[in-house]
């Protein structure tokens, strides 16, 4: 991509044609498509979707955060397609279309964070990416730690270089409960028969948009809030323990094998994260610099958690930021 192209006027969909935009030619690119299930190594099975064209010659896999879906994605999906990228992604184990693990459905739970991270491989398998010249890979919040314990995992991966958005390397936690949360999550686990929330977790409820640690875009938000009433098959609600202490011993994995991650890194920090914790990125980035130095932290300023779903000033950046990232690799 050259620099007129990344210094014109972003061709990227915007909050005051979302309603429109959503409705009309976005609607009619998501009805292309391509959808199905395809077991993964334990036979669990996930659901998968990919819109390609013939004159597309790079790719982006895409791995969505904990609550989300396919589905949800359709904006961003539109907006890197019009940049000329395949687009493939997936509904992680135990939430969106994907089967779910547990009796209590709406109860984020993973038997093991690692199998996230197999099921990743097994669909890069499907997918079969090689015939791309370039293939990158993008990873929100949960979807980022998922990322980034891949690229640790799966070192002949098809893959140019990676974006994490706000990736989940640490929770937003009080310090003195930062101490306790995996050794509490672990014994909780242990005690109870069968899955139980975690503290303060509870089914899927939709909480309005004032106060919400997510996104200041309304319509975004609002949209995607009105598409899990309109498909509540989708919907997720909270954490349970396991899940917990799965996540937070991931993140761990994730710092202390930063090393093994060797191409080139771009990691978008929301600047107001209520979410994820800020301080756990960058001592993750700190140590990824030490011996990757095509790595770059980008902090988008006043952005709450969910970066690509924000409003325009603060989505915009992201999105320049990471087609340009791409662009040189």
């Amino acid at each position: 991509m050259n620099k007129s192209v990344l210094n014109s006027q972003p061709s990227y969909t915007q909050e005051l044609n979302f309603e429109q935009a959503i409705n009309s030619h976005i609607a009619q690119f998501w009805s292309r498509r391509e959808e199905s299930f395809v077991r993964s190594f334990d036979k669990t099975h996930l659901f998968w979707v990919k819109l390609t064209s013939p004159k597309h010659h790079k790719a982006i896999v895409l791995v969505n955060g904990r609550i989300e879906c396919t589905w949800k994605y359709q904006e961003l999906f539109y907006d890197l397609f019009q940049q000329g990228y395949d687009i493939y992604s997936f509904d992680h184990r135990g939430q969106g279309l994907s089967e779910r693990l547990i009796n209590d459905i709406q109860m984020g739970y993973v038997e093991e964070f690692d199998d996230y991270v197999h099921d990743l491989h097994h669909l890069m398998q499907h997918f079969n990416l090689e015939p791309y010249q370039h293939c990158y890979l993008i990873g929100h919040s949960m979807g980022g730690n998922i990322a980034t314990r891949y690229l640790q995992t799966y070192p002949n991966h098809p893959f140019s270089a990676v974006a994490l958005s706000a990736p989940m390397f640490g929770v937003n936690l009080p310090w003195y409960l930062k101490f306790i949360a995996i050794p509490f999550g672990q014994i909780m686990t242990a005690l109870s028969p069968k899955p139980t929330f975690a503290p303060g977790q509870q089914d899927y409820s939709p909480k309005p948009f004032e106060g919400n640690f997510l996104t200041q875009s309304y319509v975004r938000y609002q949209w995607f809030r009105n598409l899990y009433e309109q498909k509540p098959e989708l919907k997720i609600g909270g954490a349970s323990n396991r899940w917990v202490w799965q996540g937070l011993m991931a993140a761990k994995k994730c710092h202390l094998m930063a090393r093994h991650i060797k191409i080139p890194v771009l990691l978008l920090q929301a600047g107001n994260d209520k979410i994820v914790s800020n301080q756990d990125q960058k001592k993750f980035f700190n140590k990824l610099a030490k011996n990757n130095f095509n790595c770059i932290l980008k902090n988008i300023n006043h952005s709450r958690h969910e970066i690509l779903f924000e409003k325009d000033e603060f989505r915009n950046q992201a999105l320049d930021s990471m087609l340009s990232f791409f662009s040189l690799y």
